[in-house]
């Protein structure tokens, strides 16, 4: 008859004094760099923040809107911003992307005017982003 003993050699089913440690020691060093990972890539993003607050918009005529905002972005970084003019179903009537060389400050105030292909019933800054 088979031992227990010989039927666990024989698969394999033998305990092994370091695995343990060894799986141990490798989920450490995965959990680890996935937080660096994680860690880096959200100080990453923070440092190429851009955010603007809409300070108000005009409607000259059925083909102009003026655009007026504000944008805080990291100083010494330029920053390119999509413009956009809504009719009342919110449809885009007219857009237009606009760059900002760094003027070395963190807040700039901006006026911008867009033309459209009809009339529109506002004006918006879609996003900014840093180029």
């Amino acid at each position: 008859m088979t031992t227990q003993a010989e039927l666990d050699d024989r698969y394999g089913r033998t305990a092994r004094p370091g695995r343990r440690r060894l799986l141990i020691a490798a989920g450490a060093v995965i959990a680890a760099v996935v937080v660096g990972w994680l860690g880096w890539t959200t100080v990453a993003n923070t440092m190429d923040a851009v955010s603007v607050d809409g300070l108000g918009y005009e409607v000259r005529d059925e083909h102009t809107v003026v655009v007026s905002f504000q944008l805080t972005a990291p100083p010494g970084r330029s920053v390119a911003c999509t413009v956009q003019a809504l009719d009342q179903e919110f449809g885009v009537v007219g857009w237009k992307i606009v760059e900002y060389d760094s003027d070395g400050g963190h807040a700039m105030s901006r006026t911008e005017t867009v033309p459209t292909v009809a009339e529109a019933t506002t004006g918006l800054v879609e996003t900014c982003w840093v180029t």
